[in-house]
């Protein structure tokens, strides 16, 4: 319950101290000048301390913003995030934008501030940040923000939730034509990078992300049950991929030539790490006149070939290790001849010819 007690200073002024004692709870106070000012402070106070939120606001006066980011920096080092460089990079730019502030600050209005700075300001020579990119740097921080509401208890709501992320343009579609993927695959087998043609074969051929491929150990190849085991993937689930006809054959030799010093799959000149492509394959597309394409293209160029060969948006993703259809969703009008023709088959069946 709430007290209002009267003092006397020395001077003679007149002012009401506010007790609030609450069972379980540590008791709080606070001092004004006028009676009513304490009054409502007390019943505001009391009122917040029964539903779990007074000691929630006394946390976000406590703490900065540059708190919060220190904070989640850490953990992230700590748990040795694969996307630690990034996460860096992102809250280091809000650090430096609003890490003055207090989380009591903190509120819809600065977070939509600080989402027109990020689509909006020059990052060099006139460049502007891509709308994926500022949803990147929003995604981050909103995550530490919630954790400082779910888990550290600094702050009652997460504004970040109240505020519309940038739109991103619909995904790019760009895979090899028939005509592009035998060139790309002649001059990838002329290369003077031995790994360049097994590597783009078996991202053709699987559809794995290129760190998957250039991070690959022969200890999670199986080559007897035609399998890869990916341990280590984009959304933390181990995914097993099948590995079939060509690259099978083509890992197969490889494997006759792995080097015993290094347990990686494609290994560098150091042993240790995986080999650098970059230039070889900037070249073979080059030489091969492909134009507007990246490494990237080629799990494209999987989906893709999927999609035209009657595979349905749930066996893509589950091809690509994607959780949700929605990423797939790009392929879909490459699948519309099959679908047409598997609602042709039914309403024969319904109706005849």
């Amino acid at each position: 319950m709430a007290v209002i007690q009267t003092r006397k200073s020395s001077d003679g002024k007149i002012k009401y101290r506010a007790l609030v004692r609450l069972k379980g709870h540590p008791p709080v106070s606070a001092t004004f000048e006028r009676k009513s000012d304490a009054k409502k402070w007390a019943a505001d106070t009391e009122s917040d301390i029964r539903n779990n939120r007074h000691f929630i606001k006394q946390e976000s006066k406590k703490h900065t913003i540059a708190d919060l980011i220190d904070r989640y920096t850490i953990l992230a080092e700590a748990e040795n995030s694969k996307n630690l460089r990034n996460i860096k990079i992102h809250m280091n730019w809000w650090k430096d934008k609003i890490g003055y502030y207090m989380l009591s600050d903190l509120n819809a209005a600065l977070v939509t501030q600080c989402r027109d700075e990020l689509l909006t300001e020059e990052i060099s020579k006139g460049r502007k940040r891509a709308p994926s990119t500022a949803k990147r740097y929003m995604t981050t921080m909103g995550h530490a923000v919630n954790l400082a509401v779910r888990e550290w208890e600094w702050l009652e709501v997460n504004p970040f939730t109240k505020v519309q992320k940038p739109k991103e343009p619909r995904g790019r579609v760009r895979f090899l034509d028939n005509d592009e993927r035998e060139r790309l695959l002649e001059t990838c087998q002329k290369s003077s990078s031995k790994y360049l043609y097994p590597i783009v074969v078996l991202a053709i051929s699987t559809g794995m992300r290129q760190g998957e491929i250039l991070n690959l150990r022969w200890k999670d190849v199986d080559l007897t049950r035609s399998s890869i085991i990916l341990h280590e993937t984009k959304n933390n689930e181990r995914r097993a991929v099948p590995l079939t006809s060509h690259a099978h054959q083509v890992i197969k030799e490889l494997s006759k030539l792995r080097r015993i010093d290094s347990p990686l799959v494609f290994p560098g000149k150091d042993s240790s790490k995986p080999v650098d492509i970059v230039t070889a394959f900037k070249s073979a597309i080059k030489t091969a006149k492909i134009e507007d394409f990246r490494f990237h293209d080629l799990r494209h160029t999987t989906a893709s070939y999927l999609a035209m060969n009657g595979a349905t948006l749930a066996e893509i993703a589950e091809v690509l290790g994607h959780k949700t259809l929605q990423m797939v969703k790009r392929y879909a009008h490459l699948s519309e001849p099959h679908t047409a023709s598997v609602v042709e088959r039914m309403n024969e069946k319904i109706f005849g010819n």
